[in-house]
């Protein structure tokens, strides 16, 4: 049996969602005027590296995916990422609500 890479498995949907995470990344780059080539000198990753993060490829780093949102300028949209968590949110309400009975 063939060794899976367990990190690069995803379901449907996640994998959707980072593919499309990439596609925003190639977009932005695009919208500043910067080329692929400009990416790699500015982050020191190789093309291969670059193409993978912009095809949303699960197998990359996430460190990598936030050094090329920092050269766009996109560094502080990483750290909203998770602020908002509405699942928890929710929970949390109705425990208060719960309580408050």
């Amino acid at each position: 049996m063939a060794k899976r890479d367990l990190h690069k498995v995803l379901f449907p949907k996640q994998r959707k969602v980072l593919s499309t995470f990439g596609e925003d990344l190639l977009l932005a780059m695009k919208r500043r005027g910067f080329t692929k080539k400009m990416i790699c000198e500015r982050t020191g990753f190789d093309n291969k590296t670059v193409n993978k993060v912009f095809v949303g490829d699960p197998g990359v780093a996430i460190g990598t995916y936030l050094k090329i949102m920092a050269i766009l300028g996109m560094e502080d949209n990483f750290s909203e990422l998770a602020a908002l968590d509405e699942v928890g949110i929710k929970l949390q309400n109705i425990k208060l609500l719960d309580g408050a009975k």
